[in-house]
């Protein structure tokens, strides 16, 4: 039950976005009476700060398809970063709710900002610690590098997202493409 609650939940936040979120919406696209909403969610900040975790686990199953085989080093922290981008792309809603939406119409407060500021370097964690352990880069400098990137790749988005700035889909690819590079060339292959 809780689950068509999450789901349906998770498709107003993709097609409309949290300003279309409410209790009545979501319980009519589940199927069910509102009152039941709230034997399983205190209340629907709750509810989609699952939904929160929910769009991370979809996002990292988007990000391992994309970059499987790609080679370790900087090479797959790109492909990760691109990646990444790619899904947010394809859900500007989840973009939205991630990094424009205030976090008190989220729920979880700190804990919904923690898991949103760390998740890409939560994505690259692996990568990151195989660059660190083969001496591609520091520790020091993969702290400025991760700020740099999540800083970098946040205002594409936006920029893309809310702007269309750059113009066309092909325009931020290689606008993005390149500043990843940038970012990213420091480390060693």
């Amino acid at each position: 039950m809780k689950g068509y609650f999450i789901e349906a939940t998770k498709d107003i936040l993709k097609g409309e976005g949290l300003k279309n979120i409410s209790v009545r919406n979501i319980a009519e696209r589940a199927g069910y009476s509102f009152a039941t909403l709230y034997n399983y969610f205190k209340d629907v900040k709750e509810l989609v700060f699952y939904c929160v975790k929910d769009f991370q686990t979809e996002c990292e199953t988007h990000v391992k398809e994309r970059t499987d085989k790609t080679t370790r080093g900087s090479k797959k922290l790109k492909a990760i970063t691109k990646a990444y981008l790619e899904y947010f792309i394809q859900y500007p809603g989840i973009f939205e709710l991630f990094f424009i939406e205030k976090l008190s119409d989220i729920g979880g407060n700190q804990e919904a900002s923690a898991l949103i500021i760390s998740f890409l370097d939560r994505l690259c964690e692996e990568e990151w610690n195989y660059c660190i352990k083969n001496k591609l880069t520091t520790e020091k400098d993969a702290v400025r590098i991760k700020t740099s990137l999540l800083n970098a790749t946040t205002g594409l988005l936006l920029l893309y997202i809310h702007r269309r700035h750059p113009k066309d889909y092909t325009e931020y690819i290689k606008l993005s493409g390149n500043q990843i590079e940038h970012i990213l060339n420091e480390i060693g292959s």
